[in-house]
């Protein structure tokens, strides 16, 4: 197959790095090409308990397991065997290019020089926690959104701060990503208060916790509300705008059809001039 960034008649000199999301986790909720890319590969790695998930197709293969904050030697690794000549496969859960490694993958190679032609890379998507969310929820996210993570280990909170305020001011539908852990329960809290200033308490919050996947649990509250509900690292929340809405219990954020359509006809609102 030939893509874009890749010359068709280039040949790499060394093996193959491939990121794959996996999606939640389940073997139906993988997409057929990143079922392939890992069966293809000679060395998966990645983290330990996105490995489990995944471990029914990989019982074959040379596996390197690391644990949570060990992302920068997942990637090394990864790179370095594929200069080695292996075929190797980075997994991740949900999308690799969404929170995931691909990012960080492309740092490391940028450090060693890589220019194109040393290994083959490409990376596969899959379904990300935002959209394995949205659909257990109803529809929340139908209109403009925005992704946010309350992780400050990266990021400074100032700067999350920032995001929060512009992307509540906006009306966007705004998914938070890592709301809580153990260590780090006050950002959630902040957050709350930033959208409140901005958004009616009433406004409908869903919180999904391990979507898709055993433990699941998926609650449909409000922004007064939220945080009277269990959240932690394993939960999503995706906060509606001032157009969101519940339909027989399901979040809604309509587009905007009923605005120029008649949804009984079809037909388009002709509004009066003048």
């Amino acid at each position: 197959m030939t893509k874009s960034y890749i010359s068709p008649s280039r040949e790499t000199k060394g093996g193959a790095l491939t990121l794959v999301g996996f999606g939640p986790g389940s073997e139906d909720h993988l997409t057929p090409v990143a079922r392939r890319a890992i069966e293809g590969a000679d060395i998966i790695i990645g983290y330990r308990t996105y490995i489990d998930l995944v471990r029914p197709l990989i019982a074959e293969k040379t596996v390197i397991e690391t644990g949570m904050t060990e992302e920068i030697d997942r990637a090394t690794q990864a790179v370095e065997l594929a200069y080695a000549g292996h075929r190797v496969t980075l997994v991740s859960s949900g999308d690799v290019g969404i929170y995931g490694m691909a990012g960080l993958a492309y740092e490391v190679l940028e450090q060693k020089g890589w220019t194109g032609p040393e290994i083959d890379v490409e990376v596969i998507p899959g379904i990300t926690a935002l959209s394995a969310c949205a659909s257990l929820l109803g529809a929340p996210l139908m209109h403009d959104f925005a992704s946010i993570s309350l992780s400050d280990l990266l990021t400074p909170w100032e700067i999350i701060r920032k995001r929060l305020e512009a992307a509540a001011s906006a009306d966007f539908v705004v998914a938070l990503y890592n709301p809580r852990s153990s260590k780090r329960v006050r950002q959630v809290e902040e957050a709350r208060e930033i959208l409140l200033s901005h958004r009616a308490p009433e406004t409908p919050v869903g919180i999904v916790k391990s979507a898709m996947r055993e433990g699941e649990t998926v609650v449909i509250s409000n922004i007064d509300k939220m945080l009277t509900h269990p959240i932690g690292m394993l939960t999503t929340i995706l906060v509606g705008n001032s157009q969101t809405r519940l339909v027989s219990g399901r979040m809604v954020t309509p587009r905007g059809y009923r605005n120029k359509y008649d949804l009984e006809t079809g037909a388009r609102i002709r509004k009066a001039q003048g």
